[in-house]
């Protein structure tokens, strides 16, 4: 059967997010190193700034959902969620002192999380069901093609051309600003009714199914540390400073070139399959990692970590939308993206504690079987 064009939303979407990816991914990796020598912070201060802002997207994002649904618009959301991203990372060059750093990155945030759960249940409003994975697949696939680009950009800028580290992220205003300009002129919604009446509220009472779902991904989640100690691991074990960022460009290029196929295989067959194979794969991933040793090791590592989210990444989404009424759609990406949020902040702490306190190892087996607890709750949980 001949797969239908991706709706023009889809595809706009998916444009802006490689913008908006390659000039964020141009000033996270860079963050630190401005944090630290520039502005003289402290590495508890770098952990005050992200976990503060990660934990306010998180509960923006259940706000937003809900919000959008009873909005005869979503655009307006998705539109200045990305506009204040875009402004944030003209704060963070003019920044002289990290309060200011981390005042960008709350806005930043709070970006991300009013605009992410209006965004994807508008690709759900306009994607049939059976195509829903391949949208979703693709958006991801661009966003991580963004991934793949920032950092090469702000290598060529600083070594290339010799810009300053300020100069680098001022630079990286431009593409999130074009990325803006697009949506507002070319983004088109289609029309629907918003929910407003305590009648409507009743009727799209989300389902248990959906509640049984969102329970199997915050398990993954809390199982999904940041990739942070991905990359500590592997220095701790050799691979030198240079080489880290060629580690994560090589994942996330597998993640830009196999997301779209993986998200339209859902589409064709049960979605929850992908996330046991993709799932089971990290727990097999996440427990080879303690005994890695060479940078061969680390590079096949790093390349086979991306086959969890290829293959997850979409049909997590598409199930989602597949389990909710049309116009309950924000609210259920809010709770989707407040559980995950709030999951993996808790999964980063544990693992934290348990890599430095008691070991490395010990960190990654409890990944590890939080993962396959997430494949049995995913496998319990009916399909629709």
């Amino acid at each position: 059967m001949s797969q239908r064009k991706l709706k023009p939303q889809v595809l706009l979407f998916g444009l802006v997010s490689l913008l908006n990816d390659s000039a964020s991914e141009m000033i996270y990796p860079l963050l630190p190193v401005f944090l630290t020598s520039t502005l003289g912070a402290s590495p508890a201060v770098i952990g005050l700034i992200e976990g503060a802002a990660d934990g306010l997207a998180s509960i923006l994002k259940y706000f937003a959902g809900s919000w959008s649904d009873r909005l005869q618009r979503r655009k307006p959301l998705v539109v200045w969620g990305y506009a204040l991203a875009a402004a944030s990372r003209a704060l963070i060059a003019a920044a002289t002192m990290w309060p200011v750093v981390l005042t960008a990155r709350l806005i930043d945030r709070t970006g991300k999380g009013i605009r992410s759960a209006p965004r994807d249940a508008m690709i759900s409003d306009v994607t049939p069901r059976e195509e829903r994975g391949r949208a979703f697949g693709f958006q991801r696939a661009l966003d991580h093609t963004g991934a793949v680009i920032g950092p090469l950009m702000a290598m060529l800028v600083m070594s290339g051309i010799g810009l300053s580290l300020r100069t680098t992220i001022y630079l990286a205003v431009i593409p999130g600003a074009i990325g803006v300009l697009l949506l507002l002129v070319f983004l088109r919604e289609e029309p629907r009714e918003p929910r407003t009446t305590p009648s409507s509220e009743s009727s799209t009472r989300l389902p248990s199914t959906f509640t049984h779902a969102i329970f199997a991904i915050a398990l993954f989640s809390l199982a999904n540390s940041s990739d942070a100690f991905l990359l500590l691991q592997a220095h701790a074990m050799g691979v030198t400073t240079a080489l880290l960022p060629l580690l994560w460009a090589a994942h996330h290029v597998i993640k830009s070139l196999f997301t779209t196929a993986a998200g339209g295989l859902s589409d064709r067959v049960d979605r929850r399959w992908l996330l046991v194979a993709g799932w089971t794969s990290y727990a097999i991933i996440y427990a080879a990692f303690p005994y890695a040793r060479t940078l061969t090791a680390f590079f096949v590592l790093f390349i086979v970590y991306a086959i969890p989210f290829t293959l997850a990444e979409g049909a997590e989404r598409a199930w989602i939308a597949d389990l909710v009424p049309a116009d309950a759609r924000g609210k259920s990406f809010g709770i989707y993206y407040l559980a995950n949020g709030m999951c993996v902040l808790a999964g980063t702490a544990i693992f934290g504690v348990m890599y430095q306190e008691i070991s490395p190892r010990a960190a990654f087996s409890t990944g590890a079987a939080l993962a396959i607890a997430a494949v049995v709750a995913v496998l319990a949980t009916r399909r629709r």
